[in-house]
């Protein structure tokens, strides 16, 4: 299914794109692995050369969150741009922190808020611009999550309000309490869920789409995950789709992505940001990296020009129906709220 004529180049993927009431460039930094989830973090030196280098390259979205390395990002970012805080809109999240070593979702009231005074002291500022709610608490009505964080936009905080991994049904529930400046949600060639009601939603409500892990968790760059190489720590080996039951079938469908991007004179990266970019005007993404170079490549899909017959056939070749196994595993889905591509997750 295409929705665009050609993907975001030129003059026109330079434009901003609005989130709430901020302008940024298309393509953010996600900041999570810079401190967690994929293998060994790096040197506190190399993490702060590629916040920077994000920084000169243009970058003014940066995204991170309490759960990510259970507060280590958040000082991370705090430490190095903390000085540049006028230039940026920085992002974080509540309701998913570490506790004890563990991963706990938790969105009552009095946690959303001892959350953002934690976040703010790491953060070393005295505003968050864009304050998600990092997971819905299936134990807690999303009004009353959604209602502290509407206090602390009127505490001067917070200036605009997120949700994270949400179905359309719930992020309307949400927007009725407070406007939703932005939805993350996981949307990529291989991960449609947006496609089944939040990305209309979005649309119709004037809320960003926010596309997180637009590269595949590193699948749809020049060098695919090796699964014996993923360190034990790393979040891919439990995920399905890298498991060695899909992934050698998921591995010939990229090579059939890589093949349409070479012959459209740009990157796998390039093709697979610009085919998310393509979703609508209200789409943005948030690829993260380790690698300066990668950050470039990245960054420069705003000036290529991608056909609008090479989307639509990249779409083709990856997609909910083609791709070899569910996002998550069984217990992390039951978790997610939002909803299901078919068996695919």
């Amino acid at each position: 299914m295409s929705t665009a004529s050609a993907a975001p180049a030129g003059g026109s993927g330079r434009s901003p794109r609005r989130i709430g009431p901020f302008e940024v460039p298309a393509i953010g930094l996600g900041c999570m692995n810079l401190s967690h989830a994929y293998g060994v973090a790096p040197e506190p030196e190399a993490a702060e050369k590629l916040l920077l280098s994000a920084l000169d390259q243009g970058v003014t979205l940066f995204d991170t969150a309490a759960l990510y390395g259970f507060g280590a990002n958040e000082s991370l970012v705090g430490r190095v741009l903390s000085g540049h805080r006028d230039r940026i809109v920085l992002a974080s999240k509540c309701g998913m922190t570490g506790v004890d070593g563990r991963r706990v979702i938790d969105g009552r009231p009095e946690t959303v808020r001892r959350t953002a005074d934690e976040a703010l002291a790491r953060l070393r500022t005295d505003v968050i611009d864009l304050y998600y709610l990092h997971r819905i608490d299936r134990q807690v009505p999303v009004e009353e999550s959604v209602g502290a964080m509407a206090g602390l936009v009127e505490a001067g905080k917070v200036r605009a309000l997120g949700l994270s991994e949400a179905s359309a049904a719930t992020l309307r529930r949400a927007h009725a309490v407070h406007p939703i400046a932005a939805l993350q949600n996981e949307y990529s060639l291989w991960s449609r869920n947006p496609e089944q009601g939040t990305l209309a939603a979005a649309r119709e409500l004037g809320v960003a789409l926010v596309a997180f892990s637009p590269l595949a968790r590193g699948f749809l760059t020049a060098t695919p995950p090796d699964l014996d190489g993923l360190p034990a720590g790393d979040i891919r080996r439990g995920m399905p789709r890298f498991g060695a039951d899909h992934y050698p079938a998921n591995l010939l469908l990229r090579r059939e992505l890589a093949r349409l991007a070479e012959d459209a004179g740009v990157t796998l990266a390039q093709l697979a940001l610009a085919w998310v970019l393509s979703r609508g005007p209200h789409v943005l993404a948030i690829p993260g990296t380790r690698s300066t170079a990668h950050l470039t490549e990245n960054l420069s899909t705003l000036d290529r020009t991608v056909p609008a017959e090479t989307l639509e056939a990249a779409g083709r070749i990856l997609n909910a129906t083609t791709v070899r196994g569910p996002r998550y595993n069984d217990p992390t889905l039951a978790e997610i709220d939002t909803e299901r591509c078919g068996a695919a997750g």
